[in-house]
């Protein structure tokens, strides 16, 4: 490892802990209108720490792993914010008073959902087993299975799902670009 790719990989770290934070603080505020803004930051962010991380190429070992606990953490507390302005970006009906996509009363619990979610697609595809993605879609799918009849309820169930794990395998990408 070169001294110019520790200090790129430490400083992906850094940004990847920004992130964390930030996904923290935005979480609780994500069902605003102006929520599209805190989506947008974060995924600057990741940007930045894919961008590194990219530049440091391999690090250390303490470096990687350091990048797969924050890219875990990032997919965990990120995720809802960016998914949630995808979701207001995506809503093609925004006549006041309708049920829509974007609506949080919609597949109620959606946000612990997709907290679990992101930190599940994190670690199976850190942890090399690319099939528990099938696994893990199959399970929400069936958990939801009664409520996806509506159609509003299926649309939020589709574009929060991959908008949700899009952003998890980005988060993963980092780390994975780290420890490559």
């Amino acid at each position: 490892m070169s001294e110019v790719g520790g200090g790129m990989g430490i400083a992906a770290l850094v940004v990847l802990g920004v992130l964390v934070l930030a996904g923290g603080a935005l979480t609780p505020q994500s069902d605003r209108r102006d929520s599209r803004f805190g989506g947008v930051l974060l995924v600057l962010l990741l940007g930045t720490a894919a961008a590194l991380a990219w530049r440091a190429g391999r690090v250390g070992d303490g470096v990687a792993i350091g990048g797969q606990l924050l890219a875990v953490a990032s997919a965990a507390l990120g995720g809802g914010p960016v998914a949630t302005a995808v979701l207001r970006a995506a809503d093609p009906d925004r006549v006041p008073g309708r049920r829509r996509a974007s609506d949080p009363e919609v597949l109620r619990g959606g946000a612990w959902i997709g907290v679990l979610e992101r930190t599940a697609i994190a670690v199976t595809v850190l942890a090399g087993f690319a099939e528990g993605l099938a696994v893990l879609i199959a399970v929400k799918g069936l958990g939801r299975f009664n409520e996806l009849k509506a159609p509003v309820a299926s649309e939020r169930f589709i574009i929060g799902t991959l908008a949700s794990g899009l952003w998890a395998l980005g988060c993963v990408g980092v780390a994975v670009l780290l420890r490559d």
